[in-house]
C-alpha cells in the first residue's frame, strides 16, 4: 500500500543529497536553485543535463543563495548514460561521505524533450525515433532511479519525484511522442510508489510554463490548435514562470497533503 497523506510531508531544512536531471535551464534550472536555497550545511546538490555551461550557470546560482553547500555538475547525454556511468556519478558525488550522514537523499527526474510534434500519431513510423524518445525520457529514467534508491538504501527519509505533465493524461494532438512517454512514465512511479512504501513519490505536474520548450511546440505543432492555445497563453500572459510553478512544488512538498505516487497537477 501507497504510505497515508501524513507521511509525505518533506523538510527541506537538513543535511540533504539531492540530485535532479534537465537542471541547466527552465523548471529544471529554477527547481535546483530555490530546493537548495532550504538546505543545511553539508548537503550535496547534484545537477545533471547536456549542457555544461547551463550547469555551471545553475550552480553559479545556487551558491550564490547558499555557500554552505557542495554543488556537483555532471554533463551527461541521459539517452545512452549506462547504469555504469550513472552509478559513477553518485558515487564520485558523495566522495567519502556516507549515505548515513544525510537526514534526506531526493531525486528529481525532471529530464524531458517534447518529440516530434510535426508528426501525426498515424505517421510515427521510424522506429529510431521511438526508441531514441523512450531512451532519454522513460528507459533512462527508470535506471537512474534504481541506481539512485540502491546507492541511498540506508538514508532514513527518501523522496523521489517525477515532473509529469496533464499530456500523460489527456491526448494532445500531435504530442504522441510526448504523451506516450508521459503515461509509460507516470505509471512507472505510480508503481514504485505501491511497492515501496517507505518511500515518498511524487508525480508534479506543472502546469503550461513559459519554457523553451513550450516555444518550441507553438512554433512546430501540427495542429494549428496547439499552436495558437500556448500563443493565447502567452499573449494573455497567462503562462506560467518557472518560479511560480517551483514555489508551488515546494509547497506541496512541505505541507504533505499528498499520497505517495499521487499526481499533483499546479492548479491542484
Amino acid at each position: 500500500m501507497a504510505s497515508s497523506t501524513s507521511g509525505t510531508k518533506i523538510d527541506l531544512d537538513q543535511v540533504a543529497y539531492f540530485l535532479i536531471t534537465g537542471a541547466s535551464r527552465g523548471i529544471g534550472q529554477r527547481m535546483a536553485i530555490e530546493t537548495a536555497r532550504r538546505f543545511r550545511a553539508g548537503s550535496i546538490v547534484v545537477l545533471l543535463a547536456r549542457s555544461a555551461s547551463g550547469l555551471e550557470s545553475t550552480r553559479a546560482e545556487i551558491l550564490e543563495v547558499n555557500p554552505h553547500i557542495t554543488v556537483v555538475t555532471s554533463s551527461v547525454d541521459l539517452s545512452n548514460a549506462s547504469r555504469e556511468l550513472l552509478e559513477d556519478i553518485i558515487g564520485k558525488s558523495l566522495g567519502k561521505k556516507p549515505v548515513e550522514s544525510f537526514g534526506l537523499a531526493a531525486i528529481v527526474h525532471n529530464v524531458g524533450t517534447i518529440g516530434n510534434v510535426e508528426r501525426k500519431a498515424i505517421d510515427m513510423a521510424d522506429r529510431q525515433e521511438w526508441e531514441e524518445y523512450f531512451a532519454t525520457n522513460v528507459i533512462t529514467v527508470g535506471v537512474l532511479n534504481s541506481c539512485f534508491l540502491r546507492r541511498f538504501g540506508e538514508c532514513p527519509r527518501k523522496l523521489v519525484v517525477n515532473i509529469t505533465s496533464k499530456a500523460c493524461l489527456v491526448p494532445f494532438k500531435s504530442m504522441g511522442f510526448y504523451c506516450s512517454g508521459k503515461a509509460a512514465r507516470e505509471m512507472y512511479f505510480k508503481v514504485l510508489a505501491n511497492e515501496e512504501p517507505d518511500l515518498v513519490v511524487l508525480n508534479y505536474s506543472p502546469g503550461p510554463v513559459d519554457t523553451d520548450m513550450t516555444v518550441d511546440i507553438q512554433g512546430r505543432s501540427n495542429a494549428k490548435e496547439i499552436r495558437a492555445y500556448f500563443k493565447g497563453l502567452r499573449d494573455s500572459t497567462t503562462m506560467l514562470t518557472t518560479h511560480q510553478t517551483t514555489a508551488k512544488f515546494l509547497s506541496v512538498l512541505e505541507a504533505g497533503q499528498f499520497k505517495s505516487g499521487d499526481h499533483v497537477d499546479y492548479y491542484d
